[in-house]
């Protein structure tokens, strides 16, 4: 079972409104998807970043992959990382690893004739979600309605909103939509926010007790990620939990992050880590240590995963990435009551809607 050239292709989708969150805005997302076939069989993964993610893969990944065994994954996976030594593992690369990783985990469990989850070994059926939008760009209306399609509408008991808007510069203006939130999803629903490392250390802790009257109990990023100290400083002065690790890229960068005390839940994205391999290692890692994990993003990429795994929290039901994987695959999952079941089909599930989406690609 010999791995042919994966193939490559690169879409970008326009955003449905104008988004930002405390320290960027953006009017588009751009998904990057490798396709890795034996025989005739084909596996899919994605991960989101530039279009020169899809270059990388293609130039430097591709041709290390063909002739690999598509059944063992760990091989291929060491091989690649020890390729881009000198080309760097974070960003980039790192992405384009990750994609060709989910890709490899999709057609194993093809070739098995087993769904992702079961391949992996199932610890629940249902992995619970939380809805996550809320941008700083968004009126007041705009962010009822969403908040109400999850906790209302869909049933999902747990939202997250952005604050942080303009580097921390608007710290009334993130009080006062963290105040309209609750009021739209009431007493019951958990509020969270992300801040996208946007405030000070001091800053953050004021920020984050003025959070404590609106019922928030996660506080995603109040500083940057690479402040470790910083991190570990709110959350001791804060009752919330503080979160981060959206930005790994290898495992030793969750191992720093685990060690330094910085966070209460560790977050990874499988999309950026070096995909699903290097993702249950770090769930595994922080279970060490005695914490649990939350995915970021990318929820189709992550869903199969969660399930295998005995320290998830839950995973972020991202509103980018949920209406582009909507769009792009048959399969996709329901989140009503707030939860999920990875468990139809082959893999994990999707197909891609190669015709329908071509309007999208690039390059």
């Amino acid at each position: 079972m010999k791995l042919h050239r994966p193939v490559v292709s690169v879409y970008t989708v326009p955003t449905d409104a104008p988004e930002a969150d405390g320290t960027l805005a953006w009017d588009s997302t751009t998904m990057v998807i490798a396709e890795v076939t034996t025989g005739d069989e084909t596996g899919t993964g994605w991960t989101y970043g530039p279009p020169a993610v899809g270059d990388f893969l293609r130039d430097h990944l591709a041709p290390l992959v063909e002739g690999r065994s598509a059944l063992d994954i760990p091989s291929v996976h060491d091989a690649m990382c020890r390729s881009v030594r000198n080309a760097g593992r974070p960003g980039i690369a790192a992405g384009a690893i990750s994609a060709v990783d989910i890709a490899l985990w999709d057609l194993k469990a093809r070739l098995l004739e087993l769904p992702l989850a079961r391949l992996l070994g199932v610890c629940r059926e249902r992995v619970p979600v939380y809805g996550s939008g809320g941008f700083t760009t968004y009126h007041d209306t705009h962010l009822a309605a969403q908040l109400n399609g999850w906790v209302h509408g869909q049933h999902i008991p747990r939202v997250k909103i952005k604050i942080g808007e303009s580097w921390g510069r608007a710290v009334p203006r993130d009080l006062a939509r963290v105040h309209a939130a609750r009021q739209v999803i009431g007493s019951e629903a958990e509020l969270y926010v992300d801040a996208n490392g946007a405030y000070t250390r001091k800053q953050a802790v004021r920020v984050g007790r003025a959070l404590a009257d609106h019922g928030v109990g996660w506080f995603e990023e109040p500083v940057s990620s690479d402040d470790l100290t910083g991190l570990r400083l709110v959350r001791d002065a804060l009752v919330c939990d503080v979160t981060a690790g959206e930005y790994g890229y290898d495992l030793p960068y969750f191992a720093r992050m685990i060690e330094a005390g910085s966070v209460d839940c560790l977050q990874i994205d499988a999309t950026r880590c070096g995909g699903i391999t290097e993702f249950l290692r770090a769930a595994a890692l922080a279970q060490a240590h005695g914490l649990e994990v939350s995915t970021h993003c990318a929820p189709h990429a992550h869903a199969a995963a969660a399930a295998s795994l005995p320290n998830i929290r839950h995973m972020e039901w991202f509103h980018d990435h949920v209406r582009i994987e909507d769009m792009f695959f048959d399969g996709a999952l329901d989140p009503m009551g707030g939860t999920v079941r990875p468990l139809a089909g082959l893999g994990h599930g999707l197909t891609l809607r190669t015709d329908e989406v071509e309007e999208y690609r690039v390059g």
